[in-house]
């Protein structure tokens, strides 16, 4: 399996399928690569380099006990862009992803980058505060780290009814779906799991997203249960320099579906156009 190592000594695993122009996948939390597999066989197929890559803490690759934030994150994808000299790259991020890819173009730039993609994105700020109302309180937050704490495998499973909207009546509950969330919520290590959601909720993406040159879709459902639009995709548009909105109607948080169907399609003509 391929890595590289990173400045720091740790190990950062990577699937790169196809040859093309290089896409570069960001996953959420607390999920790894394997979440991108068919937008990645579909992105390969029509012709692009698909690099798919586990965050520090995550899947397959170095569970570090330090260095679980965002602006680590955003430099161990420069230090994976570097070492794989990745050039007019398409950068995808889903969910904390999202913040990854924002942090990196605004804390990098964009030499390296022609567009990207927010969906169901955590930018500009998860948290609410008093300059954002619309925001999900802390104590949200907090109980979510006393479940994964308590018992995050039971946590992980619970969680994925709402992340694929399996609890919205008319829904199609799929087992395996829910099974594949929690496998790949149970590869990440418990430190880098706990500290990911400061870093996801806590961080403001504010000053990221008006440093973004580039054209940006921004992807989002407007069922969101865990990254609600209002807070994210709305305001996060506004902000950026060329951004657009894709809102795609009752759509959840993960993939799954008509929606996955609908934006990986979107997906890969954005990447192409």
């Amino acid at each position: 399996m391929p890595f590289i190592t990173l400045s720091d000594g740790s190990q950062k695993f990577y699937k790169d399928w196809g040859s093309g122009r290089p896409v570069v996948l960001s996953h959420g939390w607390p999920l790894n690569a394997d979440a991108w597999e068919g937008q990645a066989v579909a992105l390969a197929s029509a012709g692009f380099r698909v690099v798919a890559h586990d965050r520090r803490g995550h899947g397959r690759s170095t569970q570090t006990w330090d260095g679980n934030h965002m602006d680590q994150y955003a430099d161990d994808l420069a230090e994976l862009m570097d070492q794989l000299d990745l050039t007019d790259a398409v950068l995808v991020g889903h969910s904390t992803g999202g913040g990854e890819v924002a942090r990196y173009l605004g804390r990098h730039g964009s030499a390296r980058v022609r567009k990207a993609v927010l969906l169901g994105a955590v930018p500009p700020l998860m948290l609410r505060t008093d300059a954002n109302p619309e925001g999900t309180p802390m104590s949200v937050f907090d109980g979510i780290r006393a479940g994964v704490a308590a018992d995050r495998s039971q946590f992980y499973y619970d969680l994925s009814e709402a992340f694929y909207g399996f609890n919205r009546p008319g829904s199609e509950p799929s087992e395996g779906k829910r099974r594949e969330f929690w496998l790949q919520g149970m590869q990440a290590g418990l430190k880098g799991a706990l500290d990911c959601i400061e870093a996801f909720s806590e961080t403001d993406f504010t000053e990221d997203l008006k440093k973004i040159d580039i054209p940006v879709l921004v992807a989002h459902g407007d069922d969101d249960q865990i990254v609600p639009i209002a807070a994210s995709a709305k305001k996060a548009v506004e902000l950026l320099p060329q951004g657009t909105l894709k809102v795609y109607p009752g759509a959840p948080h993960g993939l799954v579906g008509a929606y996955e169907a609908a934006f990986t399609k979107d997906l890969v003509e954005f990447a192409a156009a």
